[in-house]
């Protein structure tokens, strides 16, 4: 099988080590994995402040870069999942072929490529962060207001990791506040969902909040250094690529 490795544009700008470490751990199960040079930005914060047309601009050359791979995979739930949701729509003259085999990085790993262990260590405690999209959209976890048994797939590859204690918090699958365009125009509100969340990471007792999701580590890490909190931020990806 071959991949595309999707770079969501604020990670490549923000969080380079997140891509390198998701090239890392992809190639480390011997998979044949590529990364489109020139990819952009996915159009996710044009549709969602109501400039589809332009979105549908960077649905069209998403779609080009990656459609002669079997599989697109990207560590950002959100990112995924506007992909896989709304470029049928977007992509209104062509055949749409992104929607139905991109993936996020541990849906691809948990789903598909199914480890029976990994070569990562990590001697500390980490408290798991639930972002909207992945909980809801792709279901990398259940949802706590439906009433099906607990699973999570983080958890369960974050399990495989070496030395590591893995709690979650109160209200595990609240949201973090982020929301993308959200946290612009209701910024007080934005706030004080970030100061609840990162309260209740801390009341775990762990070092490091660990999440599939850059954007709202991102703001959870904005709570973090304004207050001084004596936490962390990191993607999953860095903690399963660790000895990579």
């Amino acid at each position: 099988m071959t991949i595309g490795l999707f770079i969501p544009c604020y990670i490549n700008a923000i969080y380079p080590n997140v891509g390198v470490a998701s090239y890392k751990l992809l190639k480390s199960f011997g998979l044949d994995v590529d990364y489109p040079i020139d990819q952009t930005c996915c159009g996710q914060p044009m549709a969602n402040a109501g400039f589809e047309s332009e979105a549908e601009k960077l649905a069209m050359q998403f779609e080009a870069k990656f459609k002669a791979y079997d599989y697109i995979v990207g560590p950002s739930a959100s990112c995924v999942a506007f992909v896989r949701d709304n470029y049928g729509h977007l992509i209104k003259q062509h055949t749409c072929s992104s929607a139905a085999k991109v993936y996020d990085l541990c849906e691809f790993i948990h789903d598909i490529v199914k480890p029976a262990s990994l070569k990562a260590k990590f001697p500390h405690k980490v408290s798991l962060q639930n972002s909207c999209h992945g909980v809801r959209l792709l279901h990398l976890s259940s949802a706590s207001e439906i009433n099906i048994p607990y699973y999570s797939k983080l958890r369960d590859l974050l399990s495989l990791v070496e030395g590591i204690e893995i709690v979650e918090p109160e209200r595990a699958d609240e949201c973090c506040g982020f929301g993308g365009m959200f946290a612009i125009e209701e910024n007080a509100v934005s706030v004080c969902m970030g100061q609840d969340k990162v309260k209740r990471h801390l009341a775990t007792g762990a070092e490091y909040i660990v999440g599939a999701d850059s954007s709202c580590l991102m703001h959870l890490e904005g709570v973090i250094k304004r207050e001084e909190s004596p936490i962390k931020t990191i993607h999953i990806a860095e903690i399963l690529a660790s000895e990579l």
